[in-house]
């Protein structure tokens, strides 16, 4: 899935997100660890990417949409902070060798709706660590695509994009697909374009036997951004899961 022309509003609709609290729950988790290089696993136009660099991380940036990547590889320039950004679907995800850490936010997980290509995806990331290395990801909730999202329309209006979205249930549950339009000011005149884009989520417990069928071991689970592990409750809405590699 490329995001395309999304690459162009991304920022603005994405204004409001809690980066912060991404920045703070990844300083949290490796507060004990040594930490040299961290690769950003679908980084988008780099928020997240830059704000580790900032931190002192050495990071690598990795997304399918080249859009993506050149907003976040001038985003990184404004900041003076040097990155290394890649082009590659995670689902062929190679050329990472021992990384500290492997990071996947903002439900990019949920964007690989197949069980086996989602294994091959956590395999190949398993690989690009080094021993002992770390992978932190989010995903969606079942709770949450199923109350929040399923069905359901959401629109916004800027004073020079604007969008209209209708999310619609898929085959299963934790299945969904966003039908997106886009009004953007170009000139004197506003110009529309659609995307499409398929998310499905999982389980808690198919989540953990998966990275524990592939290698992982001391998978820790958080909800909502909190520190506390396994403090999850019925209407938890975003997922964290930390595992390492071992060996």
């Amino acid at each position: 899935m490329e995001y395309k022309q999304m690459a162009y509003v991304y920022d603005k609709f994405m204004a409001e997100a809690p980066y912060d609290k991404w920045i703070q729950f990844t300083l949290e988790r490796l507060k004990n660890k040594k930490i040299k290089t961290i690769a950003d696993l679908g980084c988008g136009t780099g928020e997240i990417t830059v704000r580790l660099a900032e931190e002192g991380f050495q990071m690598i940036g990795v997304d399918f949409s080249m859009d993506m990547l050149s907003y976040a590889e001038h985003k990184a320039s404004n900041k003076n902070v040097p990155i290394t950004w890649l082009h590659q679907n995670l689902q062929e995800l190679e050329g990472l060798n021992d990384l500290d850490v492997a990071i996947s936010y903002c439900d990019v997980i949920n964007y690989i709706t197949e069980e086996d290509n989602l294994k091959n995806v956590f395999q190949r990331i398993y690989q690009s660590l080094k021993k002992d290395g770390v992978f932190i990801f989010d995903v969606h909730s079942i709770y949450h695509v199923e109350q929040n999202y399923k069905n359901q329309t959401f629109a916004d209006v800027m004073e020079d994009v604007s969008y209209i979205w209708f999310c619609l249930e898929g085959e299963t549950i934790g299945d969904m697909y966003h039908d997106l339009t886009f009004f953007a000011l170009d000139g004197d005149k506003y110009i529309r374009f659609d995307e499409i884009h398929h998310q499905r989520t999982y389980s808690i417990d198919f989540y953990k036997k998966l990275l524990y069928e592939i290698g992982f071991h001391h998978v820790q689970v958080y909800a909502d951004f909190r520190l506390e592990e396994e403090n999850i409750t019925s209407d938890s809405e975003r997922i964290f899961f930390v595992a390492e590699r071992c060996e």
